[in-house]
């Protein structure tokens, strides 16, 4: 650096200035001597120290089984919370299972004969004959079910034959037989048997008309077998044709009690009351032990205002024939029949499976009209 007056002066810069402008550089640290080097000579070197023992792995906690189950009962809890439609409907299901399996039920002192009629169609009159017929069978009871529909789906429900060239209860009505040697066990449980329908009864209508007694036909024979058959039938379902013809006159005379299977539906209410008069003008002139003993709601969505209304109704018109429970639209009822099965084998677990059980044990608990 010049000096102003054109001299060099020699700059002397102190080093903590020198320091303080620059930015400092970083120094490691001194690394420590080794254990001998700090040893003066002639003293022993001692020795190295011991290496800690390793630590031990965490033992987890030992868990019970009831502590576990426990937790899993709190975890499922958590998940299912009961204020959710899917939990309380499974909670509901597993309720009304387990007081199924808490009852026994009590099997009648003598035949219970029912007819299933309903002049709509669609109501589920065969569904309704196949399904507690199955159920009280599955409970121990000895169940006959009489199919008068010619379309025979009562027999396809139950997985019996009944081709064109079947014997079948055409042959007990039109030609006498006895109903012992035309009806089949089915496969179903060991206590359920069919009497079969092809569709030669189709014109039974047409040739009763020619023969005496045409009322009384089925009740004849329905009556010598009940007395003559080495073990009690404890129910019989009449499962008749969506008609008021003499088919459905026959099951009313062989009948002593009406299951009506109502659809919560506007349509099917229309009816109702033709079909009360028509069983009254029976119960006065063929028949006076007759009586509509049980109402059963059927393909009730508890989602729509129609059927709670429709329900509703028929509860106050008819509050002591009119079962409490409700039997659902399924689909699995309706998928049962392609296999040849009722809905109460086909999945036992599913809602219209328990409904069909609870109505067939609230049937067997009320008992017989007086």
């Amino acid at each position: 650096m010049k000096h102003p007056e054109g001299g060099t002066a020699a700059v002397n810069v102190d080093v903590d200035d020198a320091s303080a402008q620059s930015s400092p550089t970083p120094v490691a640290p001194p690394r420590s001597a080794p254990l001998h080097d700090l040893v003066e000579p002639g003293q022993p070197r001692p020795s190295a120290a011991p290496a800690a023992p390793a630590a031990a792995p965490p033992v987890a906690p030992r868990v019970t089984a009831s502590a576990a189950k426990k937790s899993s009962t709190t975890s499922s809890s958590s998940v299912f919370d009961d204020s959710t439609p899917l939990a309380r409907e499974l909670s509901d299901i597993n309720r009304r299972r387990q007081a199924l399996a808490r009852e026994e039920l009590r099997l009648p002192s003598a035949p219970r004969v029912f007819t299933v009629a309903n002049q709509k169609g669609g109501v589920g009159k065969t569904t309704t004959t196949v399904n507690l017929a199955a159920a009280l069978a599955r409970n121990g009871a000895r169940v006959l079910v009489i199919d008068l529909d010619p379309q025979g789906n009562a027999s396809t429900a139950l997985g019996v034959e009944h081709r064109s060239d079947t014997a079948s209860v055409y042959d007990v009505i039109i030609n006498d037989s006895p109903i012992a040697e035309i009806m089949q066990k089915s496969p179903e449980f060991e206590a359920l048997y069919c009497l079969p329908a092809t569709i030669h009864l189709a014109g039974a209508e047409i040739e009763l008309v020619s023969l005496v007694a045409r009322e009384q036909r089925l009740r004849t024979a329905l009556d010598k077998f009940l007395d003559e058959s080495d073990e009690m039938f404890h129910y019989v379902f009449i499962d008749c044709p969506p008609s008021l013809g003499l088919l459905t006159i026959n099951a009313f005379v062989a009948a002593r009690e009406v299951l009506i299977p109502i659809q919560c539906e506007y349509y099917a209410l229309e009816g109702l009351s033709q079909l009360l008069n028509n069983i009254k003008l029976i119960e006065r002139h063929l028949n006076p032990v007759l009586a509509v003993s049980t109402i059963l709601l059927t393909m009730y969505d508890s989602r729509t205002n129609l059927a709670n209304q429709v329900a509703d109704d028929v509860r106050t018109h008819f509050p002591k024939e009119v079962l409490k429970t409700l039997i659902p639209r399924s689909v699995r009822i309706s998928e049962a029949p392609s296999y040849g099965q009722s809905v109460i084998s086909y999945d036992p677990s599913s809602p219209g499976s328990l409904s069909y059980l609870e109505a067939a044990a609230e049937i067997a608990r009320r008992g017989a009209p007086a």
